[in-house]
């Protein structure tokens, strides 16, 4: 029996054991996937678990059962290329025939003394369930900083104002407007959506140092009773210390089938692959659902396509809390309601039919 083993349960490799199981696994082909929980976890979702406007359990969704899908949980410590194997902390290795890797993203802190010491995250459930508890038990009055204003730092200012609309939310962006990624319509009306419900937006922000309750902007010291960390990301540390070739991120370099240049039974899909558009769990399942044609193609004998169509991204949706959201759709911006409605009924369809 061939092993196939997936490195990481997020939108990528759920979007793999929905293509896979139950009709397109060959009989002799068995399924490991290896993740810290017992569930995949909704990532998109974090801001609104750590503002405290949702419960834990929203952001769950079942594995899928099967009987050669065998789930093992454990932290990953080494990816042994050469050998084939994968090694999980205290426990023994686990062999492949062929690999997935879709272990998602870190916080970047881009060398500022003590962000990574001092801040908190949405970058993992774990992590978000600290936030939560941080933030939550601040008293009436706190300063909530939170850094980058990129779709999850917008998001997370905007649902933290409608769970404690008692705190005072700093917003801290390097560029002259927020959401420097959409179109300025779209940022004009989050900014004007901030300035109305009394958030604060500091642009042009250059943050040097961060102590304990201390921001520095530009050197400047600014009080924080909790400063969030949401301005960037790289590829998960065990892809990082893989020896393979990287782009400038640190993404790794795929062939046009998405496997390793020098290995054709090793995947990456995902926040750690190198792709045209910016990692998004769109993305992610797009390239997933290439990967397993290929895989199944390669099991059955049959020859590979000379190419691969390009990922279609249907566009992006972000929330201003429980009534109000802006994106694209279809290069077409859109605001207020209609978009807010549009975003839920996607996560709706997400959580219910996947698979």
């Amino acid at each position: 029996m061939k092993n196939l083993v997936i490195l990481g349960g997020g939108y990528g490799g759920m979007r793999v054991l929905a293509r896979l199981l139950p009709n397109q696994l060959p009989d002799d082909v068995t399924i490991t996937l290896i993740d810290r929980v017992p569930y995949h976890c909704l990532k998109t979702e974090y801001y609104a678990l750590a503002a405290g406007t949702i419960s834990d359990q929203h952001v769950r969704v079942a594995y899928p059962e099967h009987p050669r899908l065998r789930i093992q949980y454990g932290e990953i410590t080494n990816i042994n290329l050469a050998e084939k194997k994968v090694y999980l902390q205290e426990e023994k290795a686990v062999s492949y025939d062929d690999l997935i890797i879709g272990l998602g993203c870190e916080d970047k802190y881009h060398n500022v003394p003590g962000a990574d010491i001092y801040t908190d995250s949405i970058q993992t459930i774990e992590k978000s369930r600290r936030t939560y508890q941080k933030l939550n038990n601040l008293a009436p009055g706190s300063v909530v900083s939170i850094v980058g204003a990129g779709l999850s730092g917008v998001e997370l200012a905007s649902e933290l104002y409608e769970s404690r609309p008692d705190l005072h939310v700093k917003l801290f962006d390097r560029g002259k407007h927020i959401l420097s990624a959409f179109p300025e319509r779209l940022s004009t009306y989050v900014e004007n959506w901030f300035i109305e419900h009394g958030v604060e937006i500091v642009s042009g922000s250059n943050i040097t140092k961060v102590e304990e309750n201390v921001l520095y902007n530009h050197d400047e010291p600014v009080h924080s009773d909790a400063i969030v960390w949401t301005a960037g990301i790289q590829p998960n540390k065990i892809v990082r210390s893989l020896e393979v070739e990287k782009d400038q991120q640190g993404r790794v370099v795929l062939t046009k089938h998405h496997n390793l240049p020098e290995d054709e039974h090793v995947y990456v899909v995902g926040d750690c692959a190198s792709l045209p558009h910016a990692p998004s769990a769109q993305l992610a399942e797009g390239q997933a659902e290439q990967i397993v044609q290929i895989l199944v193609k390669r099991w059955k004998g049959e020859e590979l396509p000379e190419s691969l169509p390009t990922i279609k991204l249907k566009g992006v949706l972000g929330s201003l809390g429980k009534k109000h959201g802006f994106g694209l759709v279809a290069d077409r911006a859109i605001t207020g309601r209609v978009a807010r409605l549009l975003k839920s009924g996607i996560l709706w369809m997400y959580k219910y039919h996947n698979g």
